[in-house]
């Protein structure tokens, strides 16, 4: 007698439902877990800093409303502790504060004080690919919202913002978020999905207001797939407005308002201060293919080639395929649709999708990078400020994956007998589409900021282009402060350069940098120099020449063989 081992045969039904969610939530939870396991070694930006201490703040306010709301409610003690950095939402600097509270402060599940803030801001993330396989999955099939998904999580310059307690990543999950809902409330209607869609925009407006362009999205796109009851509607004398959007007007404001105490007491004259403060915004020093720009017009060429600098190529090319086969279908149903006398039968016809799936995610998509071919629009921050693209274009390029998956099926099939042969050349196939994103992101990691993709020769091709190589300070808190903790003798001075005294003071709070040791802001008044190169603080390196007495680096940071920071020790 012959035993026979048989390969289990197991599947998700069709229909997308609560086991997706677990595939989801388990997919965003891994990537949560890489993030926190990371989160040490990645100093503190700049912003960082400032939205620690706004945590601090607004958490204490809170609790200050659940213990004796008749004082908390006061005009006086509101603004108090609100108008600290009142030019940026609130909902995550709350987070970040409730989060600090009870996983540092009360239940010490985190020794850093600066991992319990970032946390939230790492839940987004998963959030992000949660959301992106769910949607994914709905509109081009699971296989689509797996890759796609993993493939947001594998991209260097998404990796570095997901780890920081800021409000990029978070505002990419949002914005992912209430577009999708909103497809579900015009494919589902009723009105909870409608309420839904409206309390999410309110959340996005409390995020950040990258959100003030949703309406962009979402607008257009129910008023097509509604369009012939909005007719109707005309024909008739009456004025149909799909209740997502209704809700979105309603809700979204109010979200936000109830949510941030500042606007409580002036809510017209804050609101218009706020939107004045990012429609005139400051424009900060960055550098782009050699040149140092600090002042409009932004160059057009930065968008498009940052993008093909820093995403992975491999999901440049597969969204490429994705949009391409998506593009050439609807172009066919346009053609059906204007041409019928020379439409083919009806038969051959393409389907048409009632939700316009794919007009809708063509809206995202452009809307989130439309802003940064405007001469005016600031690009100081880097790929940070179109991140809410990138969700949309890893779903499509899951979507390549999925038609390059099935031409190898049908090609593979015939051919290989054994269901164990055609898994190990499933497996083959996936490992060649995400290890090389999976090498590249972890490779980056901690000079996100430095590190571009092999196409243009990776950190060292970038810095041979002219792109810039860091900002925000955060660099000379890696390995420039093991050298230090190593070799600079005790009650050494240091000149942090970009890096700022609130970093530098939770470094050593944390034990990452000796308590010992003292900033200085003048290269001439320390012992140890640090210069973080960026273009346009090349004059650093002369003042700490002179400053110090030597042209000659005692240790340089770097990221395959680019200098990142160097070190000066006085003679």
């Amino acid at each position: 007698m012959k035993l026979g081992l048989r390969w289990p045969e197991w599947r998700l039904p069709d229909r997308v439902g609560w086991r997706d969610h677990v595939i989801g939530a388990a997919l965003g939870l891994a990537y949560v877990l890489w993030l926190v396991a990371t989160a040490r070694s990645l100093g503190f930006p700049r912003d960082e800093g400032v939205y620690f201490h706004a945590g601090e703040s607004y958490v204490r306010w809170w609790r200050l409303l659940l213990t004796t709301p008749h004082e908390a409610l006061k005009p006086n003690v509101i603004d108090g502790a609100w108008s600290f950095n009142s030019e940026h939402p609130p909902l995550m600097k709350t987070l970040f504060g409730v989060s600090w509270w009870f996983f540092h402060e009360q239940l010490h599940i985190f020794q850093d004080a600066s991992t319990a803030f970032r946390l939230p801001g790492m839940a987004s993330a998963g959030l992000a690919l949660w959301v992106t396989y769910l949607f994914g999955a709905r509109a081009y099939g699971r296989v689509a919202g797996l890759v796609g998904a993993i493939l947001l999580g594998l991209m260097p310059r998404v990796f570095f913002h997901a780890h920081l307690a800021c409000f990029d990543v978070p505002i990419t999950a949002m914005w992912i978020l209430c577009v999708y809902i909103h497809w579900r409330a015009q494919a589902e209607g009723g009105y909870l999905w409608a309420i839904a869609t409206g309390v999410v925009f309110g959340l996005a407006l409390a995020t950040k207001h990258n959100a003030w362009m949703l309406p962009v999205v979402c607008i257009p796109h129910a008023l097509c797939v509604h369009r012939e009851a909005i007719g109707k509607g005309l024909r008739s004398g009456q004025i149909v407005i799909p209740s997502s959007l209704v809700m979105m007007a309603l809700l979204g404001p109010l979200v936000m308002y109830a949510l941030w105490p500042h606007l409580w007491n002036d809510p017209l004259g804050r609101v218009q201060a706020y939107m004045q403060f990012h429609l005139n915004h400051e424009y900060y020093n960055i550098e782009f293919l050699g040149r140092n720009y600090f002042s409009p017009p932004s160059p057009k060429a930065y968008l498009p080639v940052m993008v093909v600098a820093t995403v992975p190529s491999v999901t440049l090319v597969l969204a490429a395929m994705g949009i391409g086969e998506r593009a050439k279908l609807g172009a066919l149903r346009a053609w059906s649709w204007t041409r019928s006398w020379v439409a083919p039968a009806a038969e051959e016809r393409p389907k048409a999708d009632a939700a316009q799936t794919d007009l809708l995610l063509a809206l995202s998509l452009l809307v989130a990078i439309g802003p940064f071919f405007l001469p005016k629009t600031p690009i100081f921050g880097g790929t940070k400020h179109w991140m809410p693209a990138y969700p949309v274009l890893a779903i499509f390029a899951g979507h390549g994956f999925a038609l390059i998956r099935r031409r190898a099926h049908r090609v593979l099939e015939p051919r290989i007998g054994k269901r164990v042969w055609r898994v190990a050349a499933e497996v083959a196939l996936t490992l060649s589409i995400l290890l090389a994103p999976l090498l590249t992101t972890a490779h980056s990691h901690p000079f996100g900021l430095s590190a571009y993709v092999p196409l243009v020769g990776g950190t060292a091709g970038g810095a041979d282009l002219g792109l810039n190589r860091q900002f925000w300070g955060f660099t000379s808190q890696t390995a420039a402060a093991e050298y230090l903790n190593a070799h600079a003798p005790r009650g050494s001075v240091v000149f942090i350069h970009d890096t700022t005294w609130d970093a530098w003071s939770r470094m050593q709070q944390e034990g990452r940098v000796r308590s010992d040791l003292r900033a200085a802001f003048a290269p001439g008044e320390a012992d140890f120099v640090l210069v973080e190169h960026e273009l346009h603080m090349n004059e650093v390196d002369y003042s700490a020449w002179v400053g110090i007495g030597t042209d000659a680096p005692t240790y340089v940071v770097q990221h395959d063989g680019v200098p990142i920071v160097s070190i000066y020790k006085r003679r």
